[in-house]
């Protein structure tokens, strides 16, 4: 009786067998395709990059000191004319002081000199004027006696002699209210004095300046190397400020991809540490030279409306629109056979046979594959994934949406 069984179970499983092949050969062997349709299609480029500013500017010291503060922090965002680095002023406050107090007296010897000096100098030539025209008429009167013999010679040479020192004596007092005057040597000379002490003046604020390191513009402060309490040199480099200005995205592309890139071409764009929140950017250059070593293209992208949290370095996540068509002729990616090859094909179904067909394809979208001859609309076309279906098969087709 068991013998019986196992003989009837095999002979069900053959005929079972059997059944479902000869099945196959009349009706075809079931399979699920896809259609061949009509629709809009997206072609893109994905990379990585990092976001950047254009211009970074090294902040370092005019001069050497010893650093008091530093009223900022790394990636914090600064204005122009914001301090950066205090450094110690006592030395260069103090010099200014005295600066000021040197301006100070030379302004008060040039006042005091167009007030004071100047007008006793013109008083004494007025008087130095009296005595010279009454030291004159002596000496005429004298001249007129001593030739009728009234007086003698000696008091003639008196009075002559007075008459002399009178007129030297006005001379002199003409030379003294010339050099008070505002073109003369004397006031040239205080003013000389003037202008050095401003100048001193001048040169003690730019010094105390000099202690005071601010921000040249608008940025972000990338980086600093000192600490307070540091010894700072001319000329060192003590932080990185990333200006502010048009934000920028750097991503590398596969050379392979050159020809599918022109500036202006939209790209989404999302931080990977902000993956949800997407923003615009534009391809706004491309360099006309290849990385030999890396075998890629470096572009820029533009960011007009940059979000709040985007800083620098920060790795970003980028899709190139390259190109966009409303009407494709469109199969899935995965129907492709040798698709990287010169003649890339497709297993289509025809009159309930699979057709090997050689097709031409256009754009290259994430799913699907734009197709410019070989195929049809409507025609249903295998996943290159289901191996065991073979050209010239005959097949029983499934739809798939």
């Amino acid at each position: 009786m068991i013998n019986f069984s196992k003989l009837t179970i095999a002979v069900l499983v053959i005929v079972l067998i059997t059944g479902y092949f000869s099945r196959n050969t009349l009706l075809g062997t079931p399979v699920e395709a896809h259609v061949v349709t009509q629709g809009e299609l997206r072609q893109s480029l994905v990379a990585s990059g990092r976001v950047t500013w254009p211009q970074r500017i090294s902040v370092a010291s005019e001069v050497s000191g010893r650093v008091i503060s530093i009223p900022v922090k790394e990636g914090q965002k600064v204005k122009r004319g914001q301090l950066l680095i205090q450094l110690d002023d006592s030395t260069d406050r103090a010099s200014l002081a005295q600066a000021v107090a040197a301006v100070t007296l030379a302004k008060v010897k040039l006042k005091q000199q167009q007030d004071v000096l100047l007008p006793t100098a013109e008083e004494s030539l007025r008087q130095v004027k009296a005595d010279v025209e009454q030291a004159r008429q002596q000496f005429v009167r004298s001249r007129t006696l001593n030739s009728k013999n009234y007086i003698s010679n000696k008091e003639l040479q008196t009075d002559q002699h007075n008459y002399d020192i009178a007129k030297s004596k006005l001379t002199a007092a003409r030379l003294q209210v010339q050099s008070n005057q505002s073109n003369g040597s004397d006031t040239q000379l205080l003013q000389s004095s003037l202008d050095q002490a401003l100048a001193s003046q001048k040169l003690a604020q730019i010094k105390l300046t000099q202690d005071s390191i601010l921000a040249s513009a608008d940025g972000t402060l990338v980086s600093r190397s000192i600490e307070p309490g540091d010894i700072v040199t001319t000329g060192k480099t003590l932080m990185s400020l990333a200006v502010k200005g048009e934000t920028q995205i750097e991503v590398q592309i596969d050379e392979r991809n050159l020809a599918k890139l022109a500036l202006g071409q939209v790209a989404l764009s999302s931080a990977d540490a902000f993956p949800q929140q997407l923003f615009d950017a534009e391809i706004a250059y491309i360099n006309p030279s290849v990385d030999a070593t890396r075998g890629a293209v470096d572009v820029k992208l533009r960011v007009k409306h940059p979000p709040d949290y985007l800083i620098q370095d920060m790795t970003v996540s980028v899709d190139i629109e390259t190109a966009k068509k409303a009407e494709a002729l469109v199969i899935p990616t995965d129907a492709l056979h040798d698709a990287s090859s010169d003649a890339p094909w497709v297993l289509v179904v025809r009159n309930k046979h699979t057709v090997r067909q050689v097709v031409t394809l256009g754009l290259l979208g994430d799913e699907n594959v734009e197709v410019l001859s070989g195929i049809k609309e409507g025609e249903p076309v295998i996943l290159a994934s289901l191996a065991l279906i073979k050209a010239d098969q005959r097949v029983r087709v499934t739809l798939l949406p």
